[in-house]
């Protein structure tokens, strides 16, 4: 069986170093040598995800060690590695940044629970010597994170170049593996959340064959892969029960039985916030996906729920208030019983009104709230819910792990006895007073962002109410 599973982390000494270019560089040219590159994100982005997953041409999967345990994510990994020779996964903010003074569910923690090598990006803005510095206090905070390799980002010249990496190899023993200078431009643009989403980025090819020639040219590549394959043995775990067995290939779906409920997906460039493992573990307890658009579709397809991720509804705002007849036929499934479950930007599409620039766009009109957006983050960070009410999906005294990050704010919110709220707030900010999970006949919508493989409950929950809802129907 195999067990070595060539796997290298990008990290970053910062937020911002430069490390979703390196992973996004060295992947699409990976590719362009014919290798099929498996792709991870750590941590709960969907954005980032996103573009590894354009730049490999297979799904990208999340790591987050907050959201899942550690025996799952390395199920995870396995399951999802399939026939790749190489796995990148890219970190998130500083290499041992995490949720306390301990870096707990850091990037680094990720690193130990893989057993994989780090490349660290360093941002080289103005220092020289200080680089050195820095990543020896990087090597001695945890000598357990095996840094083998230094990318230098934002290089001034030759001279600058050489200094840093004269000062790296002498005082760190860590090989400089690349060096890539100030670059004029902008690649990869960004909105407030970070990166555009590549489904809304104008030339998504372009910006990826445009990092791929500075991966191509800037970094030593053969020593990227050397650190890759020169990673420790991993074993397959099998205490974590729900993980689909190897994959025939990078690109097999999740294997499940014959489909016995139908569920909608919106999916389309207002609503693109979704976990494939979430799809995944939807397809193996016998849903069968059914996509429809938002921006688009005259009504809703014949499916038993339906599921409304998140996204950026307020870029769409005119196509999605024009689009009536959609909004009409999703209020009027609803009111005949039809599951919903909605995060974030879906909650703010089943709301009465979203506000921008003083200008009011009609929604679905589900429940009683108003949305505007703001220009700062209204709530940025992992959730532990508590399910403290009755609601459509989820058993009383369910604890959920999970992550927010929105712009939106509730406006107004009237009081209605048919509405609820499920949810108490145990860490985060929810829709309102510390509440979330809104509900209203079989309709669920929170702000809380759920990964199927840390809450098995969510999926159980998605289709079992739609095989009730089916036999109702029947």
């Amino acid at each position: 069986m195999r067990s070595n599973y060539p796997r290298i982390i990008i990290a970053g000494v910062r937020g911002g170093a430069g490390k979703t270019t390196v992973s996004l560089g060295i992947v699409a040219s990976w590719k362009q040598q014919g290798r099929a590159v498996a792709t991870y994100k750590k941590g709960p982005d969907y954005i980032d995800a996103g573009w590894l997953s354009s730049a490999a041409g297979h799904p990208c999967y999340n790591l987050d060690p907050f959201l899942i345990s550690k025996e799952r994510i390395k199920t995870s990994f396995i399951g999802h590695y399939g026939k790749a020779d190489c796995a990148v996964i890219e970190g998130n903010r500083g290499l041992y940044d995490g949720m306390d003074a301990s870096g707990t569910y850091s990037t680094a923690e990720l690193a130990k629970t893989l057993h994989a090598p780090v490349v660290l990006v360093m941002d080289c803005t103005k220092v020289t010597r200080t680089a050195a510095a820095m990543l020896l206090g990087m090597l001695k905070l945890d000598p357990k994170v095996k840094i083998g390799g230094v990318v230098l980002n934002h290089i001034a010249g030759s001279r600058h170049e050489m200094v840093i990496r004269e000062a790296i190899e002498k005082y760190c023993g860590v090989p400089v593996i690349g060096a890539i200078p100030k670059l004029r431009g902008d690649q990869l643009s960004e909105r407030h959340m970070g990166l555009t989403p590549f489904q809304e980025h104008p030339g998504v090819n372009e910006a990826i064959s445009a990092v791929a020639a500075i991966a191509a040219k800037y970094l030593d590549l053969n020593k990227v892969r050397q650190l890759a394959e020169a990673a420790s043995p991993l074993s397959w775990g099998q205490k974590a029960k729900g993980i689909r067995r190897k994959p025939k290939d990078i690109s097999s779906s999740a294997l499940g039985p014959a489909p016995v409920v139908r569920i909608g997906i919106i999916r389309d460039s207002a609503f693109q916030f979704y976990y494939p493992e979430n799809f995944e573990e939807l397809e193996r307890r016998g849903a069968q996906l059914v996509e429809v658009s938002a921006l688009t579709a005259k009504k809703l397809p014949d499916v038993d729920a339906l599921y409304i991720g998140g996204g950026f509804p307020e870029t769409h705002a005119i196509a999605l208030a024009r689009n009536r007849a959609f909004r009409t036929s999703v209020k009027k499934a609803v009111s005949q019983g039809l599951p919903v479950y909605a995060e974030c930007g879906g909650l703010m599409y089943l709301g009465e009104e979203l506000v921008l620039n003083n200008k009011t766009y009609p929604m679905a009109g589900i429940f009683p709230l108003r949305f505007s957006l703001e220009k700062k983050p209204q709530a940025h960070g992992y959730t532990i819910v508590k399910v403290d009410r009755e609601n459509p999906f989820y058993e009383k005294g369910t604890v959920l792990k999970g992550h927010e990050f929105h712009y939106s704010a509730v406006r107004s919110l009237r009081k209605t006895p048919d509405t609820r709220f499920a949810f108490s707030m145990e860490r985060g900010e929810g829709i309102a007073d510390r509440r979330d999970g809104i509900c209203y006949r079989n309709v669920l919508a929170t702000y809380t962002h759920i990964h199927a493989l840390g809450s098995p409950e969510w999926a159980e929950g998605m289709v079992k109410r739609a095989m009730e809802y089916k036999r109702g129907r029947s």
